[in-house]
Parts: structure tokens; C-alpha cells; sequence
């Protein structure tokens, strides 16, 4: 990310490869920002962001939500989950999973695969965060007790594809973290597992997560 100030007026300009994404309260920087970028390289200007990388974005009047609707439908495409049955939670909160279970083995391959789709989904879905740690843990040598509870995150995606982040306008912003452990929780080493997030908002049903992550 960069950032360009001129007295209270400041643009902000985030680049990824060949994607650029700018923002900022002064109409006059951000036109001359625009001239001169199209006047010095070669580029298209699709106007107000709508798309990138995998990420949807709808601007309202005072409030911007965004979500992974059409990568996450891809994802279940991907791994033959589109027509699956749905579930109402993404873990069975009875169910503990451990290194050896004798379940018998699956393709690591295929694994690891919608692993890592889902982590990225995590980007605007901060309640897979847990979840998508939780299985993480068995990329190496998954069973087929680990690939159901794979499976049952995407169930569970599959029935929530809507849900996102908004982002509302505010005068007042309010920084408050939140964190909790479950304290040695892990069947294979005991080691426990974290969880936190800040949020920016002037009242707690206004409020906007801004950062999470859960590991162990």
C-alpha cells in the first residue's frame, strides 16, 4: 500500500501484480492520479470497484460490503460439493480430530487442495477462521475421518454463500480486540489453539472486523 498526502487531502493506492486499486476523499487527486497513470502506461480503467482478486465488492451510499459469493460457488464446483446437502454450523462441536484415527487415508493431494481454498475464502469469512485452522493440521497425512470434516465446511459454505464483511460509516471509531484459547485443547500434543479479532466501529452492532486469525 502507498500513500500520497497533500495537506488534509490524502489518496491512498494499493497494487497486486497488474491490478491497481486507489481511494480518496479529494475528487482533484484522484483525477489527476487517474490522467496521469493513463497518460504514462498502457491500461484500462474499469471504474468504480466492483471485482478483484476473487474478492465482490457493492458500494452503497454509506456502507460497503464485501464478500467471495462467486469464488466460493467455484470452489464447491471445484470440489464436487454443489449439490450437497447443507448443514447449520461448520463443526460438529462434539467431534475432536487427532493425527491417528484409523480411518483410512485419502488423496493429500485433493486435501490440500480445498484446504487452501478455503483459506483464502477466510478473507471475508471470519467464521470459517477456526474451522479452516482446525483441519489444516492433517495436510500431510489426511484421513478419511479429516476429509468429513472437510466436506462438512463446504456444506456449511454451501448454505451461507451470501455472508461477508460491511462496512458502514461512522463519526466515531471505536479499536476493540477480542481474543480467547481453549486452553490445551489438541488431542496430539496439547498444545492450544487461539483465536482473536479487532473491531472498528462506534457501537457493537455497527462494529466492522477488521483483522482475525485462529491457530494453534
Amino acid at each position: 500500500m502507498y500513500k500520497k498526502q497533500q495537506d488534509t487531502d490524502m489518496l491512498l493506492l494499493c497494487l497486486y501484480v497488474d491490478d491497481i486499486v486507489y481511494m480518496g476523499l479529494s475528487e482533484r487527486m484522484l483525477k489527476e492520479f487517474k490522467e496521469k497513470m493513463m497518460g504514462t502506461f498502457e491500461m484500462t480503467y474499469p471504474g468504480q470497484l466492483k471485482y478483484i482478486l476473487g474478492l465482490e465488492v457493492i458500494q452503497l451510499n454509506d456502507s460497503l460490503f464485501v464478500s467471495q459469493h462467486k469464488y466460493a460457488v467455484d470452489l464447491l464446483i471445484k470440489s464436487g460439493m454443489k449439490n450437497c446437502k447443507l448443514v447449520a454450523s461448520p463443526m460438529n462441536s462434539n467431534e475432536q480430530l487427532h493425527l491417528q484415527d484409523n480411518s483410512g487415508s485419502v488423496c493429500p493431494t485433493k486435501y490440500r487442495s480445498i484446504v487452501g481454498g478455503l483459506l483464502y475464502l477466510t478473507h471475508t469469512r471470519p467464521d470459517l477462521m477456526f474451522v479452516v485452522s482446525v483441519v489444516s493440521h492433517f495436510m500431510n497425512s489426511p484421513s478419511t475421518h479429516h476429509f468429513g470434516a472437510l466436506k462438512r465446511i463446504l456444506r456449511y459454505v454451501s448454505g451461507t454463500l451470501n455472508l461477508g464483511l460491511l462496512y458502514t460509516t461512522s463519526e466515531n471509531f471505536n479499536l476493540v480486540g477480542h481474543s480467547d484459547s481453549d486452553w490445551g485443547n489438541s488431542l496430539d500434543d496439547r498444545r492450544s489453539t487461539i483465536g482473536w479479532c479487532f473491531t472498528l466501529g462506534s457501537a457493537i452492532i455497527a462494529c466492522a472486523v477488521i483483522a482475525w486469525s485462529s491457530k494453534k
